[in-house]
Order: C-alpha cells, then structure tokens, then sequence
C-alpha cells in the first residue's frame, strides 16, 4: 500500500510598497517562504523579471530541489552497495524558455554531479547508480521535462 506524505509551507508576499499592484512596477517581487522549525527562505522573482537578484527565485529552487533529491537517493544507493562516497557536489543546469506571453516553462534539467569514492573497482557501479537515482528521485518523477545527468566519478585514496 501506498504511503501518502503531506507537506505545508507558508509564503508571504513582502513586497507592497505602500500601493500595491497599482501598476507593474509599484511593487516589489519579495517574499518569505516560512516552515515550522525551519529557516526562512527570502525569495524574489528572478532579476530578469524585476526580482531581487540577491534572493532565492523560484527558477532556483526547483533547480535544487532536482538536484539534491537525486543526490539523497544517490548517496542512499551507494550506502546500501557498499560504495563508500567521500564527497559529491554538482552543478546542475537549467533550460526555461519564455514565451512571447510571458508565460515559460522549463525545456531541461542537466546535472553534472562529481562524486568521490574510495574504492578504483566501484567506479563503474557508482556511475550506473545515477540511473537508479533518477528513477527513484521524488521531484524527477513529479516534473513533465527531460532530467538527464552526467556524472564524473573521483577516486581518492586514504
């Protein structure tokens, strides 16, 4: 049987100058994403649409969210195939196209995550674990855009 997981935020918009949407450059594109015993997130629409390039937009965060669910599943995976990972970081890359309405959406998802292992003869499995990653990753399943990955596996001895 299917577990169900629910999960509640709260967003507040920070940004009324005093008059609102009055026009659209009244008003400022901040606001607070706020969840019980956790840090708040200042977020901003991005600079190319009058947002605070200094604060999170919501481009962004999916972007993250894509890549650090793949990498919890990654380092779960390794975990239980006794692949010992000493290090992973990425970089992932986002392709949104706007369309002449303003509206967009997102075309692609590539990450480039470089791990660290420490065993030469786990480098192929290690690799072919992204797969199995992608697979089970939560955000990869719930997104309509292709997500690829290229991985480079490091091995670092001692």
């Amino acid at each position: 049987m299917a577990k169900e997981h629910q999960y509640q935020a709260t967003l507040t918009w920070a940004g009324n100058k005093g008059s609102g949407t009055m026009d659209y450059r009244s008003y400022d594109r901040s606001y607070i994403i706020s969840i019980d015993n956790k840090a708040d997130i200042l977020g901003s629409s991005d600079s190319a649409f009058l947002g605070d390039k200094t604060k999170h937009n919501p481009e962004d965060l999916l972007l993250t969210s894509i890549s650090s669910c793949h990498m919890l599943w990654y380092l779960h995976l390794c975990s239980q195939n006794e692949i010992i990972v000493m290090d992973y970081k990425d970089t992932p890359v986002g392709k949104m196209t706007e369309n002449a309405d303003g509206s967009g959406h997102f075309t692609e998802v590539v990450l480039y995550p470089v791990v660290i292992i420490t065993d030469e003869s786990q480098v192929e499995k290690a690799n072919a674990l992204h797969d199995e990653a992608h697979k089970m990753c939560f955000i990869a399943n719930s997104c309509n855009f292709p997500i690829a990955h290229q991985p480079k596996c490091i091995v670092e001895h001692g």
